[in-house]
């Protein structure tokens, strides 16, 4: 590794020689101190070395009497590189000032990494950092830990630890989330558990409380499945009822779809506008202000600009390019809108029955009234039906 880089300073080329008593020319480098490595024996007459740029001068001369002819192939290292950019003088200045930027940006932040959280957004965590003065472009050297700490966890409950490492440009955020105990019932919370809407009993799941059906039994919204209420020989006993009950249900939902839509045509006209964000600032570098008009979409595409070496600059080219259409009044099909109508219903039902429920069987209908296609959905779903319902007890009847 020495050797390459002293080599490199003092320059290398790459020559090929030929000639008729070869040997005698590597008699004459060695008897010279004439430095040559990495030698490539093309054919009896003909081979090729590395040497350095004044050992291939003083090897021009050593070989001036003999019958050598020797044939420069390529040129490397710091003379060279010299040589051909001594006159290039923006090449010269972007040298001299981007070791000086380096130098200067390093000592600040430009990037985040936030790690640990799995339930606070890292926004949140971001956005308290910057109200507390950590953000793009902060110096990132001699950042008082137990002063920003102090700082960030009033405004972060769901955080117990919190630190900012800074390596490089970026600010590595270390979080410790809290863990929140289980909600623990007291002797006097009395509850039921009731039905939340009509359906058939299929599975009961009691964990405490009186059962109050059976499956088989059919039950509408808000009769009480469990009990939270018992007979005893001392009176009436108070528990908190809590189980799980299964039912099927059905469903019979109707959505209206209008059968008139505005469409839009193929791309009429688009423009392009780049602008540079460099740390918070964005520079344009398109004319006008960005408001759009009417009946346009715009996609923005964001470039971090990274070094070779993956350190990430400040810098981030935004590369908006925006599509004009024509705006026209069409009329689908009574196929698409019962497909968009269904759609619509199964994903309400979804959302309605929740992850644990199943849909067990459907039905879908459609009839044009007007301009609007109504789609009707019929379906048999078994779910959990059964909520909790308080119950508040008086002194007087203990009720």
């Amino acid at each position: 590794m020495y050797r390459k880089a002293v080599n490199y300073l003092r320059g290398q080329a790459v020559v090929e020689i030929t000639s008729s008593a070869p040997e005698r020319v590597v008699n004459l480098c060695a008897a010279h101190g004439i430095p040559f490595w990495d030698v490539d024996w093309r054919t009896e007459r003909c081979f090729r070395v590395t040497t350095t740029l004044p050992g291939l001068r003083r090897l021009r001369e050593v070989t001036a009497d003999t019958d050598a002819d020797i044939r420069l192939l390529r040129k490397t290292g710091a003379p060279e590189l010299w040589r051909r950019c001594r006159r290039r003088y923006v090449l010269l200045a972007a040298a001299l000032v981007l070791p000086l930027l380096l130098a200067l940006g390093s000592a600040f932040i430009w990037d985040f990494a936030v790690s640990g959280n799995d339930t606070v957004p890292t926004e949140e965590i971001l956005q308290a950092l910057e109200r507390c003065g950590v953000r793009v472009g902060t110096r990132g050297v001699g950042l008082d830990q137990d002063d920003l700490r102090n700082r960030v966890l009033p405004l972060l409950p769901d955080v117990v630890y919190l630190a900012v490492n800074v390596r490089g440009c970026t600010a590595h955020v270390q979080v410790v989330e809290r863990t929140r105990p289980p909600h623990l019932y007291r002797d006097s919370d009395v509850q039921n558990v009731v039905a939340a809407r009509d359906g058939l009993i299929t599975k009961i799941e009691a964990l405490d409380g009186v059962t109050c059906v059976q499956v088989g039994d059919t039950v509408q919204a808000g009769q009480v499945l469990l009990g939270g209420v018992a007979d005893s020989p001392r009176g009436c006993r108070y528990m908190r009822a809590h189980g799980r009950i299964r039912a099927r249900t059905w469903y019979c939902w109707t959505v209206p779809v209008p059968l008139d839509v505005c469409e839009k045509t193929g791309e009429e006209g688009a423009v392009t506008r780049v602008a540079v964000d460099i740390g918070r600032q964005r520079i344009k570098l398109y004319a006008g202000g960005s408001v759009l008009p009417v009946d346009c979409d715009k996609i923005t595409e964001y470039r971090g600009l990274r070094l070779p070496f993956g350190l990430r600059l400040p810098v981030t080219l935004a590369v908006e390019r925006t599509v004009t259409h024509t705006m026209y009044d069409g009329q689908r099909t009574e196929d698409d809108a019962r497909a968009e109508g269904e759609r619509q219903l199964l994903a309400q039902l979804r959302q309605t029955i929740g992850e644990d429920g199943a849909i067990l069987q459907t039905d879908v209908s459609a009839r044009r009234q007007g301009a609007y296609l109504m789609v009707t959905l019929r379906a048999e779903c078994e779910e959990q039906i059964g909520v909790d319902a308080p119950l508040a007890i008086t002194s007087d009847t203990g009720r």
